[in-house]
């Protein structure tokens, strides 16, 4: 059974999500699907201490456990986007080196695009190759909002 809370947070409401061993899902907005149960699970509270780390400026890496569902490709490229350091960016070409297919940028974009535990498996950080900032599930302003928050937590020790 997936378990969820509902949280507050400086980029919106989020519903966090997860079954008794890990992270599943961070969805914008405060969604409960069928089958899910809203609870004060210890997971949960875990994960939501660290986001509102992350928010304040105090968490830079995240330690919660994570799982989410996809294809291995998928999961090869949200593993990269972890490894992206706080602060930086990279554009979908890099990540696409990053995992081994440089010509695989648009399939790294529909990987982003279908990330299920955004802020935590950083694909905000991750722009065009001009350096504009493209599409982002959660909306450009909650990307734009993200990367300014750890833009200024970098600059300010």
């Amino acid at each position: 059974m997936k378990r969820c809370c509902k949280i507050h947070t400086m980029i919106g409401k989020l519903t966090l999500v997860a079954d008794e061993e890990s992270v599943k899902e961070i969805r914008f907005g405060w969604e409960i699907k069928e089958g899910e149960k809203e609870e004060n699970h210890p997971l949960l509270q875990w994960t939501r201490r660290e986001l509102e780390e992350y928010f304040q400026g105090k968490r830079k890496e995240f330690s919660v456990p994570l799982k989410p569902d996809g294809t291995e490709f998928q999961k090869k490229v949200w593993k990269a986007l972890t490894e992206i350091p706080y602060g930086e960016t990279r554009t979908y070409g890099e990540v696409a080196a990053a995992v081994g297919n440089d010509k695989a940028s648009r399939a790294v974009g529909m990987a982003n695009h279908c990330n299920p535990i955004p802020v935590i498996i950083p694909c905000h950080r991750v722009i065009g190759k001009n350096g504009k900032l493209t599409g982002y599930a959660g909306g450009l302003e909650k990307k734009t909002a993200l990367l300014d928050l750890e833009r200024s937590f970098e600059e300010n020790g």
